[in-house]
């Protein structure tokens, strides 16, 4: 079910120990409350599936669905 109201993009970061992906996801402003804007129930789970995929650090559906940023050891 779409939430009525205004759409914006916006860039989300998803952090582990090992990446930090940059997911390009679209929030909505509800008519209602327009002072607080939120996610769809679809945006949430696709947040959640690129966290699981970093975790097990699965770069290549991770490169996919956003840009990946990979955690360097300290020389």
């Amino acid at each position: 079910m779409r939430i009525p109201g205004e759409r914006a993009k916006r860039t989300r970061y998803v952090q582990t120990d090992r990446y930090v992906v940059a997911v390009e996801v679209e929030m909505v402003i509800p008519a209602d409350d327009p002072s607080e804007p939120c996610y769809e129930a679809e945006t949430v789970k696709l947040l959640k599936e690129v966290r699981e995929h970093a975790e097990r650090g699965d770069e290549a559906w991770l490169r996919r669905h956003g840009k990946v940023y990979q955690a360097q050891e300290a020389a």
